[in-house]
């Protein structure tokens, strides 16, 4: 049991191989299109972009971000920068039902290069927690 004694940062006991480190990553290279299969194309660059500005958009009650969420479904964009987005709720319940999707398309807006953006809300599929990323499971504690 020699390293039975090193934690990791949940304090849960766990053991590295020698090809691996001892201790957990600092951070996590999800890549551009990280947890959920996110349909939809458009121009790469632009495509990364509105993905960033769509992980500055949160849900209020919890700490991460709604494309990390796996909240985003689909992110198609036109030849004339239009952007489309399908995206969901943790639950049809959830508190800011009205709002998320206008703070979704106003983010998306401010990309430069973005002519314009429709959100459209869906549930179906129902969202469910394999939407979402690693780095989103990590932070809010569910490893």
């Amino acid at each position: 049991m020699e390293n039975a004694d090193k934690l990791d940062q949940f304090g849960q006991a766990f053991v590295a191989s020698h090809n691996e480190p001892d201790r957990l990553p600092d951070t996590i290279d999800a890549g551009e299109e990280t947890g959920p299969d996110v349909r939809g194309g458009g121009e790469p660059v632009l495509r990364g972009q509105v993905i960033d500005a769509l992980k500055e958009v949160y849900d209020p009650e919890i700490p991460v971000n709604i494309y990390d969420l796996g909240l985003i479904y689909r992110i198609d964009i036109d030849e004339s920068n239009h952007v489309e987005l399908e995206m969901t709720l943790t639950s049809p319940n959830c508190p800011v039902a009205e709002s998320l999707p206008g703070w979704v398309e106003n983010a998306a807006k401010g990309v430069t290069g973005v002519t314009g953006v429709e959100v459209d809300l869906v549930f179906d599929p129902p969202w469910d927690q394999e939407r979402m990323t690693e780095a989103a499971r990590l932070e809010l504690g569910m490893f």
